[in-house]
């Protein structure tokens, strides 16, 4: 199954409270953190919300 590798590229300053909530439900604290999630419809979801403060690349 695919998986999502998930980094953190800018900072949740200033954001959103949804989009710090989703950070943090991806794992995500900090600038350069890096997680893998599968690749699923509700990580897929949460990295939309959140796609101008992280890049997403899929691993085999």
């Amino acid at each position: 199954m695919a998986q999502l590798k998930i980094t953190q590229t800018k900072s949740v300053i200033g954001g959103k409270q949804n989009q710090r909530d989703t950070l943090r439900s991806l794992g995500l604290k900090r600038i350069g953190e890096t997680v893998v999630k599968p690749d699923e419809p509700v990580f897929r979801g949460m990295v939309a919300t959140v796609s101008h403060l992280v890049t997403v690349e899929e691993v085999d």
